[in-house]
């Protein structure tokens, strides 16, 4: 269990923000994270706004110092998909094997999750993961990466265990 970690959901839907769409993604990712031991502390439904989305995730790190912050929509090709544009200016640094793991296992089920722009990264002590926007591709991506992030949280904080131990 990791119940000391905080974390946050960040959803951005243009029709979500404006209620004219439920957030299966967000909700899903509130229950499934909680199951693992995460406490939520955070959820917020936004629009696909580039400035917008980095003020969200400058509070959730810089003001409200969580953890975990999960991102859903807003990854793909489509012109209001911004998520990874907002994240180049917020993240200091990245952790492409995480995107690249999800996009892999993704790929072997549809050859559109070469579209999929999502990025992971750190800013100060918060690890800021992208999930796209389906409720379908939240659950695969997620899985993928659910294993690695407590000893990502562990090595973000100045934790000295071996990478190399399973």
């Amino acid at each position: 269990m990791h119940e000391n970690y905080s974390f946050a959901v960040l959803t951005m839907s243009d029709k979500g923000s404006r209620g004219e769409r439920e957030d299966t993604s967000g909700a899903y990712l509130q229950e499934r994270l909680r199951k693992e031991g995460y406490i939520l502390q955070s959820y917020q439904v936004i629009a696909d706004n580039k400035q917008q989305i980095i003020d969200s995730l400058l509070d959730l790190v810089d003001m409200q110092k969580i953890s975990l912050i999960v991102t859903t929509g807003g990854t793909g090709v489509s012109p209001s998909d911004i998520t990874p544009e907002a994240m180049t200016q917020v993240i200091e640094k990245e952790i492409p094997g995480m995107a690249e793991a999800m996009r892999h296992a993704s790929l072997a089920k549809t050859s559109r999750a070469m579209l999929s722009r999502g990025k992971v990264g750190i800013r100060k002590e918060s690890l800021i993961i992208n999930l796209p926007g389906s409720l379908k591709a939240v659950k695969e991506n997620l899985e993928v990466v659910l294993p690695v992030i407590p000893h990502a949280l562990e090595k973000i904080l100045g934790g000295e265990s071996d990478c190399g131990v399973v």
